[in-house]
């Protein structure tokens, strides 16, 4: 990922930059925030200028989810105060702040499933005409626009809900291109998008930047921090702990003050062996154009004990939509399915699980988690535990074996009886994570495993999917990010536009390989 950015994005720290300075377009003075009396952010400052790109880095936790809330109108400081154009300001509501020009694009999705893509674009900035009628052609054109600039081609009638995750995230920065924001707060914008989609946002982002937007860049993907910012400030546990040029620091030093510890990454760990064919996947397609008129054409691979296949490709390749496939979330058009030699059809995903199928969705929020209940709740929705005789609930073993993932993964919780919505992103998808592998799969998808978490947990999580595979369980690894595939494959196999254009051995690939495979045919 490093040399793709780096071989494709001009050089950030140009002297041009360097020298755009000025009165900054918002200013957060001494912010302080505390929830149920535990104080969240500890007298944070920081400053945007017109047209600067500025990290805003530190692990799950750290703060940096609360600080976007309160500089656009979520939540208010219980101290200090925010300043725009240097006179003090305080939103009511979110509404207010984006008004005020502060367009926010958040880790998860916030558009509405039943609206069409243009009406989520245009939600709370609907344009009239006479008589206060709804302008539908101009929104839909603008629209159409917006998403071409993002090169994404999707018909704006279509609701959101039949698209994808990583559409869903492009639509949400179509939304900023849209307004005339003069600050544009991306919080993981990344998370689901391909190196191809990550290079041309960095594109959008330079042209934001030119035209004097100021741009609070959230991310855990350090190289996109080298690549995209020109400063950076890392909070942990509440408090501010360093600032200043990504150009006068490094990427060791930055996770440094982000975990308070060294962290090795980008670890292959050793060699693994597979073993016998537990999945047969032959010729495997879609019975329609499904979510977001994707087709899944005559897709084949085979899964192996004790191996990692990731499927790579730029959003709608397919690779989700194989997966839903697989595990029962989507009809079977064509093609057929072999577990341990026998037909397998899954009809459900109660068919899939019972077959020994596991599946981490992408789509955590929707897909994965019960928001509103607790952490001990979430956990056993796949139930880990057996029951007791006659029945009955094993309430300790569950809450012990929950503690020993607890500790494993570093699930950071006030409570595991708290609802799991009071946990940030990389938290829940630990959660996750444990519930599945609690149940001791032999075939494990991971969709996007890593979405959202930071630099720490991430390498935690990549042992446990290493760990995991040593032990047996074959795994279908779909990830945006290409570190995390290079580091965890055995094979990888690349898909464009819902068929398959290449398969290679981990060792014999590259970035630059993968790439071409995935943004071509043949």
């Amino acid at each position: 990922m490093i040399s793709l950015l780096e071989k494709q994005q001009p050089n950030r720290q140009t002297p041009e930059r360097q020298a755009r300075s000025g009165a900054p377009v918002i200013e957060a003075r001494d912010l302080i925030k505390r929830f149920f009396g535990v104080t969240v952010l500890d007298q944070i400052s920081m400053t945007l200028a017109p047209g600067e790109v500025r990290a805003l880095l530190g692990e799950n936790g750290a703060g940096k989810s609360t600080m976007i809330n309160l500089l656009s109108g979520v939540h208010h400081p219980d101290g200090g105060e925010i300043l725009m154009d240097g006179k003090p300001v305080r939103f009511a509501t979110p509404l207010e702040a984006d008004h005020a020009g502060i367009s926010v694009i958040r880790q998860e999705l916030s558009l509405f499933p039943d609206l069409s893509v243009a009406e989520a674009v245009f939600a709370g900035h609907l344009p009239t005409k006479r008589f206060g009628l709804i302008d539908w052609s101009y929104m839909r054109e603008a629209t159409r626009k917006a998403l071409a600039r993002l090169e994404l081609s999707i018909d704006v009638r279509s609701p959101v809900a039949s698209l994808s995750v990583a559409e869903q995230q492009m639509v949400e920065i179509a939304r900023a291109l849209t307004r005339q924001s003069r600050i544009v707060i991306m919080d993981e914008p990344t998370a689901s998008l391909s190196p191809k989609e990550v290079v041309h946002l960095g594109e959008i982002i330079q042209q934001l930047s030119s035209d004097g937007v100021a741009i609070l860049y959230v991310s855990h993907r350090l190289d996109e921090v080298r690549a995209f910012c020109e400063t950076y400030t890392v909070l942990r546990d509440g408090k501010a702990i360093s600032e200043g040029k990504v150009s006068e620091t490094d990427i060791p030093s930055l996770i440094r003050d982000m975990a308070g510890r060294d962290v090795e990454i980008g670890n292959r760990g050793a060699a693994r062996q597979a073993g016998k064919t537990i999945l047969d996947v032959r010729n495997l397609s879609s019975k329609s154009h499904g979510r977001g008129g994707k087709m899944v054409k005559d897709v084949s691979f085979s899964m192996h004990e004790g191996e990692v296949l990731a499927l790579a490709g730029i959003v709608g390749a397919g690779r989700t939509e194989t997966a839903r496939m697989i595990f029962g979330l989507d009809p079977i058009g064509g093609g057929e399915m072999y577990l341990d030699g026998e037909p397998f059809v899954p009809r459900t995903p109660g068919d899939a699980m019972r077959a020994g199928i596991g599946y981490v969705s992408e789509d955590r929020k929707d897909l994965s988690i019960l928001p509103q209940r607790s952490v001990h709740e979430n956990f056993v929705l796949t139930r880990p535990v057996p029951g007791k005789a006659a029945g009955r609930i094993d309430w300790s073993g569950e809450r012990a074996l929950l503690e020993t993932y607890r500790d494993q993964l570093g699930i950071r919780a006030t409570s595991l009886s708290a609802p799991i919505a009071t946990l940030s992103g990389g938290n829940q998808q630990k959660v996750v994570l444990a519930r599945w592998i609690a149940r001791q799969p032999r075939v494990l998808i991971v969709d996007e495993p890593t979405r959202g978490i930071d630099v720490g947990a991430k390498e935690d999580v990549h042992d446990l999917i290493r760990k995991i595979a040593a032990e047996g369980v074959a795994i279908l690894l779909i990830s945006s990010d290409m570190p995390e595939v290079l580091a965890l494959a055995d094979r990888v196999q690349t898909l464009f536009e819902g068929r398959v254009t290449g398969e290679f051995p981990i060792a014999d690939t590259s970035s630059e390989m993968l790439m071409e495979r995935m943004t071509r045919h043949d």
